[in-house]
């Protein structure tokens, strides 16, 4: 029987209206970067070829005020949960878990059981569900995309790993890299290329049950363009010589074409709280200026390969007839990474004895690189500080969504205030799907926080509320366009720092002193935040994320 003989039969039984209602059903498809600056993206300000996440930013609306959490496991908690991460297993990241947070509700470290995952309900509302690259919300079997929803994975265990098939990870106490295959721990194949491959693998998954006719929910989440930075040869020569003006060049280039695309007032300014420490382009020597540029050329070959490989995807879907009922969420999982992997346990002498990071070497299979703390600065261009900091440079994120119900919002830069809690209620109201509640699959599960995106994408006001974060003892909250951030020094002054985001969207001029009236009224918010989330406040014991050095010149 076709189609049309098929829904001439289901509606002379009663059954047309549900069928259309299935068939109408959207593709989701949403593609994570790993620790992508603000910046980076040629639609947001970057000088990187992107020309397809280009391509879709202009078919689609760019979110510049999309947020996240200060890391990658939180976020992705919150993206698949739709509530804070300190509900959600992950308050603070499995590897650095403090004595008095072990053991306690929400600090699991991994994706737990009091959440329904994203998966998990799209799965029983008949959706077609996968996953490949970087899951970093459970090691084992049992805390694997299999048990939470996902008909289909390929997934790497850890936060990240080498992009080659040489297997290692990126902590000398867990060096091996852990990759599971619908649950089951397997080997990286030979000649492995991350993002080549999980590329490879999402269309092999949709492709493998399209005769279902259902419709797929897939996460693509590259480990691109987190450290250990590698490229294939032929993309790092791409970009020979591209960095040699340094720093402050690219960042004032960037900085210009953000103001001509509107994305950034006329008389904004980069916020880079770093300077007074960290070296200048001018201060470096010969050999250190060669290593910074070659490491922000490797850096750019990464993010340019990524791009090119989801155009594969994108191609793949328009060859297929799919992409006009996809919608896409493209989106970092957290600012620019400008900490050092030396500071992780027990890297710096793995790191010195383990690999090959001479210049010609830099990229290559055998060397484990960053790319430092000033670029990543300039990632951020021109929001202050990166990765690891609830400052806007670590939690606000490049996004691009699309979906020919956004057409008339096409090439759309879009200010609202949006989190990453937002993506799975927007994603279950577009599908038609409700959130099961206070119960799920015969347990208690709370509620999402997040709140539809829908409105905001098509032109609407969104409403007013407060969000809070807080990691590493680093804390904000955000009500409107007023934001308050803690941090202890060298960051911060361990006091509450308050901005009014309308006028100040780079966090520069602290008004606390000026109003104490609207500071109080955020830290009752922020209490009232803490306790609704099982907030543990304490010290944090390890050295990671608390010093940021560039050869010689630390701020610490």
């Amino acid at each position: 029987m076709n189609l049309k003989h098929l829904s001439l039969a289901l509606c002379l039984t009663g059954l047309c209206n549900l069928s259309l209602q299935a068939a109408e059903k959207p593709n989701i498809l949403i593609i994570i970067a790993d620790d992508l600056g603000y910046s980076d993206l040629g639609s947001f300000g970057g000088e990187i070829d992107t020309p397809n996440l280009d391509a879709l930013a202009s078919e689609g609306v760019r979110l510049t005020n999309f947020q996240a959490a200060p890391t990658c496991s939180p976020t992705r908690a919150m993206l698949l949960s739709g509530t804070d991460n300190h509900l959600a297993g992950l308050g603070n990241m499995g590897e650095l878990l403090q004595d008095y947070q072990k053991g306690q509700p929400g600090y699991e470290g991994y994706l737990n059981d009091r959440v329904a995952s994203l998966a998990e309900v799209m799965q029983d509302a008949g959706y077609n569900t996968y996953t490949v690259g970087k899951w970093h919300l459970g090691r084992t079997e049992e805390t694997s995309p299999k048990a939470r929803g996902f008909d289909r994975s390929f997934i790497l265990v850890q936060g990240g790993a080498s992009h080659f098939d040489d297997q290692f990870a990126i902590i000398a106490a867990d060096p091996k890299a852990i990759y599971r295959e619908d649950g089951k721990q397997v080997e990286a194949p030979e000649n492995f290329f991350s993002t080549e491959f999980y590329t490879d693998r999402i269309i092999q998954n949709i492709e493998a049950d399209k005769a279902n006719g259902k419709p797929f929910m897939a996460v693509l989440s590259y480990t691109a363009p987190h450290w250990p930075l590698h490229a294939p040869d032929e993309w790092i020569d791409k970009y020979k010589g591209r960095y040699a003006e340094g720093y402050e060049a690219i960042r004032q280039e960037r900085l210009e074409r953000m103001q001509s695309m509107g994305m950034v007032a006329a008389g904004v300014t980069p916020n880079t709280p770093l300077a007074s420490a960290l070296p200048t382009w001018e201060q470096l020597s010969d050999e250190q200026r060669q290593r910074e540029a070659r490491s922000m050329e490797i850096y750019a070959a990464m993010v340019d390969n990524m791009d090119h490989h989801i155009g594969r995807v994108m191609d793949y879907l328009r060859d297929t007839g799919e992409l006009d009922n996809t919608f896409i969420l493209f989106v970092s999982d957290n600012g620019a990474d400008g900490n050092s992997p030396i500071d992780l346990p027990g890297n710096r002498e793995w790191l010195s004895t383990g690999f090959d990071n001479s210049l010609e070497n830099m990229g290559r299979k055998g060397s484990f690189i960053g790319y430092g703390a000033q670029w990543a600065q300039v990632s951020a261009t021109p929001l202050p500080l990166f990765k690891g900091f609830p400052s806007a440079g670590g939690i606000n994120v490049p996004a691009i969504v699309s979906h020919p119900s956004l057409s008339k919002q096409a090439g759309k830069v879009d200010d609202n205030f949006y989190h990453v809690m937002d993506v799975m209620p927007t994603l279950l109201e577009l599908a038609g799907v409700k959130h099961p509640g206070s119960t799920f699959r015969n347990r208690d599960v709370h509620p999402m926080q997040g709140i539809s995106m829908l409105p905001g994408l098509h032109g609407k006001a969104m409403p007013e509320r407060v969000v809070g974060w807080e990691l590493f003892g680093r804390r904000a909250l955000r009500k409107g366009d007023w934001k308050m951030i803690w941090m202890g020094p060298p960051y911060g002054t361990a006091q509450w720092q308050l901005y009014n985001l309308a006028v100040d969207p780079v966090e520069a001029n602290d008004l606390a002193k000026q109003e104490p009236a609207k500071l109080a009224e955020m830290v009752e918010e922020w209490d009232a935040y803490v306790k609704r989330n099982n907030v543990l406040l304490g010290d944090m014991n390890f050295k990671y994320g608390f010093e940021t050095c560039l050869y010689e010149y630390c701020f610490k």
